[in-house]
């Protein structure tokens, strides 16, 4: 029989084995929320090209060009349209101070000409540092993965797309994006009777039979349609992607019977359209884009929770707020965390943020703590 103290040892030691993994756990979660933080920061399958009096020449400006207008891409893709202006107020910015990275996917060259497909890695913390510097708000946290299906309307029938409307998205950097998308092929089980569903609000006859199809509630039909008589494309977006409910509408004018150049253009306006939507709800959840166009500035918390339960969503949510960067767990015990991290407008920014997500966070004694409001 063992003595009381020897099971007191033994209970102490399995409580700080669990404690332990507790913490393990809880890294290991933190790395895979975080993924890859910055990878709204590559553009890729950037088509570039130039012309000199020779080869050499030719490439070198052809880079140059390229990495200045990849870079401008970069500040449309994360930087809100309302703000637009003021990246024009920023005037001329050496882009290749930025470039941390340059891959060829493909190229080609004559005597005096050079074209290839690059991709860019930009520096993260040299953007947000531009930006910042020009008091210019932007998003850079991805958007929850949406399923995007492109198809055709011939006659009113959904059609799967194939052909260009197809390959054209497949050409778009849809992984980097700030709305990511997973493109899937039109199921034969898809009707127009869906995409009427889905245009009336008709859960029952729409979203929930698109969402069933392609096991994701964040999914959405591209369909474009050509009338020729009229010389037009009309594009219409339905379904739910990570902002909501989702029913847009766009004509696009089909020049010298040049389908395939409206559908390009179609297809970047879309892609456009779906991150403007995510870039208004992150702001929103973020406290609005006076407050992301504050410096940044360290933060340390002590977190507070019932149970490992609510310490998961919680990191989840903290971790995951736009504008957080160098997220860390200190140490973590039954029933309390200390992390640190960085954000914009520092402790008193992230507490007008977190209010708006239910939480409370108090300074006491010279430490900032935060509970959920119950």
């Amino acid at each position: 029989m063992r003595s009381r103290d020897s099971r007191v040892c033994v209970t102490a030691t399995v409580a700080s084995v669990a404690v332990a993994a507790f913490s393990i756990w809880t890294a290991m979660a933190a790395a895979k929320a975080a993924g890859e933080p910055d990878i709204a920061f590559r553009i890729a399958n950037f088509p570039i090209e130039a012309q000199a009096e020779n080869a050499v020449a030719a490439k070198k400006s052809a880079i140059a060009d390229g990495q200045t207008a990849a870079l401008r891409s970069l500040l449309k893709r994360i930087v809100p349209v309302s703000s637009y202006g003021r990246l024009r107020q920023m005037g001329e910015v050496d882009a290749g101070q930025y470039v941390d990275g340059i891959s060829v996917r493909a190229e080609q060259n004559s005597a005096t000409e050079y074209f290839a497909s690059l991709d860019f890695k930009f520096s993260a913390d040299g953007v947000r540092g531009l930006l910042r510097q020009h008091g210019v708000p932007f998003i850079d946290r991805q958007a929850p993965q949406t399923t995007l299906v492109p198809a055709l309307l011939n006659a009113g029938a959904l059609q799967p797309a194939g052909g260009s409307w197809e390959k054209i998205w497949q050409s778009l950097d849809l992984s980097n994006a700030l709305t990511p998308l997973a493109l899937a092929p039109l199921k034969p089980t898809l009707h127009q009777d869906v995409l009427a569903g889905l245009a009336e609000g008709d859960e029952a006859r729409g979203m929930r039979i698109l969402a069933s199809e392609y096991g994701s509630a964040r999914a959405v039909i591209a369909s474009a349609e050509i009338d020729g008589a009229a010389k037009l494309l009309k594009v219409s977006v339905m379904g739910r992607d990570a902002a909501g409910p989702i029913n847009w509408t766009r004509s696009y004018r089909v020049y010298d019977g040049d389908a395939g150049y409206a559908m390009e253009l179609a297809a970047v306006v879309t892609l456009g359209v779906l991150e403007g939507r995510w870039k208004v709800i992150a702001a929103q959840q973020s406290g609005g884009l006076s407050a992301l166009s504050q410096p940044e500035s360290d933060v340390r918390l002590e977190v507070l929770f019932g149970g490992a339960r609510d310490w998961y969503r919680m990191q989840g949510e903290l971790s995951g707020l736009n504008g957080v960067r160098d997220f860390q767990v200190n140490a973590v015990s039954a029933r309390s965390a200390d992390v640190s991290m960085t954000y914009p407008g520092g402790a008193a920014g992230l507490a007008n943020v977190l209010a708006r997500q239910g939480y409370q966070m108090s300074e006491n004694g010279g430490r900032w703590v935060v509970r959920q409001r119950f």
